[in-house]
């Protein structure tokens, strides 16, 4: 032993020279055993804090006990008295099995009056050791998720409630219950939407329990092709979840009459209802909302086959239900639902029907005949074959506060059928006109002339039945009411059809003439001068036969009002536009003048005016751009939001990287 105390070196314990005068007093040696010495100054208090085993030369540190040994039972009953919603959520982070715990509590089963104190903070750590890495926990102390997704879940505040989307794989039951946990401390989760889902570890009742048990509070759900859910999932949100007001599914095969049963039961405050090619739910779901849903306001069915017309009149029939929005829509129903609809919908304001293949014209007929729908102000037809001159015109004798109408891919309907609707339909204010091809010019003429002091609104696309020869007014009469005129893809609509509505509408305002190569600068310009009210949104896109003479009066006559002029594809306008607009137009936000004959010196020209301030530009295809308006598109950029310019190939990459560097609030799409 002598010779340890008298070793001087780098391994010394007290290098330099011993600090104790005697270093072979006994006292400073604590024994340990046979064959074990260790260095014990007196200074120092002892560290050894827990009992050491001894086997030999080997010693162990005893193991503390783990809560982790406890059953579930028991871990139940101590997270069901912490304190608050915070430390729940801390606690969930510690393992998927503590967060699935956690997540089957109830609110009502929470001990609150009993919970004790929060335990002052330590440096120790706690008995459970480290919390499970593949849970994430964000700075509100809310468990987001597994690490491995590597995603976080959208959040924002919808009337005071958090609201989540989970989309594709993030959407999976340890996910739900995260969000189950964690949102209920912070005002509860109001709205839930899942598009989609994981395709091995996807949503089940499982996920849906946790939101049931835990999120009494939410009040909007949305499934959009989530086909692991069944009746099930809804049975947990019909029983967790009574304040539900809108339920939205959408291809969920494996949700059938039960789940929606179930929610009609237990949710008495269901407001909206939207089911889409749901292949499995009928007709007795459809009468229990109707006869539970005291608030049902809104119902969209579409591609639904087993829903038939005894779901419909059983939804219509119910004292309890006031529909005021119905949409149908590729279903199997015939004239019997109409019938009923037109009976029975007191309170409907807004009618869509579509792809209605079995409802004949006796249906529409006895649905204008019943007198029913006198509260209904818009009605929407598409792909209807069903609708004829007779029942169009019972219709709308039916409807007398009719306000909008829109007949889209209905070709059994004439212009006698047009114009007597319009007729009868004295409210109507807006007339919308899609792809049907029967209508010619002279039943639009009657409809101005029949309802030209009170339609606002005129749409026409893709009709194919107007000839510009036929095109007349049967005498003269103005469309003083009319503020919106669009017209698109029709090629019999030319220069004389224009010329008709050129002295017609002296107070229009918006004004859309897409696709229509046929017209020229000599039938636009009445139309443009004659407007008194001064036009504020204007789209010309693709009428190429229009020059720089159109855009030059409409910017003289209209530049205090213009705020949207779009030339895309006018292949005749120039600089001189642009130099007209900047000199006139001052509350310009929006100028799309893409594939014109642009260059640099109109790019110039609006840079330089005093008063613009355009928000949107949009030059994309005009080839002759090139690097020469970088300037100018910087001065244009102190206002700009928006920058388009694709398929400009005279701009280089590096001319668009400095466009972005320096106009970073600008969105510059290149």
């Amino acid at each position: 032993m002598s010779k340890i105390f008298d070793y001087l070196g780098d391994a010394t314990f007290c290098p330099g020279q011993s600090i104790y005068p005697n270093p072979k007093e006994s006292s400073l040696f604590l024994s340990l055993g046979h064959h074990v010495d260790v260095y014990f100054p007196p200074r120092k208090r002892s560290r050894i804090g827990a009992p050491f085993l001894f086997s030999g030369e080997i010693f162990n540190k005893q193991q503390p006990a783990s809560i982790e040994v406890l059953p579930d039972e028991c871990l139940f009953e101590v997270f069901k008295r912490l304190p608050g919603g915070e430390e729940r959520s801390i606690c969930a982070c510690v393992s998927k099995r503590w967060l699935m715990l956690l997540s089957s509590i109830r609110n009502d089963e929470i001990c609150t009056k009993n919970a004790t104190p929060p335990v002052e903070k330590t440096d120790e750590k706690p008995v459970s050791g480290k919390p499970d890495e593949s849970l994430l926990c964000n700075k509100k102390g809310e468990v987001v998720g597994l690490g491995g997704d590597n995603v976080e879940d959208k959040e924002r505040e919808v009337d005071g409630y958090i609201s989540r989307c989970l989309e594709g794989k993030k959407a999976t039951d340890v996910r739900l219950a995260s969000i189950a946990v964690g949102t209920g401390h912070r005002g509860g989760l109001g709205k839930l939407s899942i598009r989609g889902s994981h395709s091995t570890r996807g949503v089940t009742t499982l996920g849906f329990r946790a939101i049931g048990r835990c999120c009494p509070s939410l009040r909007v759900l949305s499934l959009w092709n989530v086909s692991s859910v069944g009746d099930e999932g809804l049975y947990e949100i019909a029983n967790g979840c009574p304040l539900l007001e809108k339920l939205d599914l959408c291809k969920c095969p494996a949700i059938s009459d039960k789940g929606l049963m179930a929610i009609a039961n237990k949710c008495p405050n269901l407001m909206s209802l939207t089911i889409e090619s749901c292949s499995n739910i009928g007709n007795k779901s459809s009468q229990a909302i109707g006869s539970f849903c005291h608030n049902l306001t809104s119902v969209s069915i579409k591609n639904c086959p087993l829903v038939g017309d005894q779901g419909i009149a059983s939804l219509l029939s119910s004292t309890s239900c006031s529909l005021t929005n119905l949409k149908l829509q590729g279903l199997s129903i015939s004239d019997v639902s109409l019938a009923v609809i037109g009976h029975y919908g007191k309170d409907l304001s807004n009618l869509v029907f579509s792809d209605l293949e079995n409802v004949k014209e006796r249906g529409f007929w006895a649905m204008g005949k019943a007198q029913g729908l006198q509260k209904l102000r818009s009605f929407t037809v598409t792909s209807c074959p069903g609708v004829t001159d007779l029942g169009l015109e019972a219709v709308g004798k039916g409807c007398p506060n009719l306000k909008h109408f829109c007949l889209c891919k209905c070709r059994s309907v004439t212009d006698y059928g047009l114009v007597s609707f319009a007729s009868s339909a004295i409210s109507l204010e807006i007339l919308q006109l899609d792809e049907c091809h029967t209508i010619t010019g002279d039943g639009l003429s009657h409809v101005l002339f029949n309802s030209g002091r009170k339609l606002k609104a005129l749409s026409l696309v893709n009709c194919l039945g107007f000839k510009d020869l036929a095109f007349g007014c049967p005498s003269v009469v103005f469309c003083t009411s009319l503020r919106s005129l669009s017209i698109q893809n029709c090629p019999g609509f030319g220069n004389f059809s224009m010329n008709i509505l050129g002295g017609l509408c002296p107070h229009l305002q918006h004004l859309e003439l897409n696709g229509l190569p046929g017209i020229t600068d000599e039938a636009l310009l009445p139309l443009i001068e004659n407007s008194k009210a001064g036009l504020s949104k204007v789209n010309l896109c693709n009428c190429s036969n229009l020059t720089d003479k159109v855009v030059s009066v409409m910017s003289k006559l209209h530049g205090v009002t213009l705020e949207e002029l779009n030339l895309d594809g006018c292949k005749k306008v120039t600089d001189a536009s642009l130099v007209a607009i900047a000199e006139n137009c001052l509350f310009l936000r929006e100028l799309d003048v893409s594939k014109c004959e642009i260059t640099d010196a109109g790019i110039a020209a609006l840079a330089s005016a005093v008063q613009l301030n355009l928000q949107i530009l949009s030059l994309s295809g005009c080839s002759s751009i090139s690097e020469m308006s970088f300037a100018y598109l910087l001065e244009l950029g102190r206002t700009l939001l928006g920058l388009n310019i694709q398929k400009c190939n005279a701009v280089s990459s590096i001319m668009v990287d400095f466009l972005m560097e320096r106009l970073w609030r600008c969105d510059i799409v290149s």
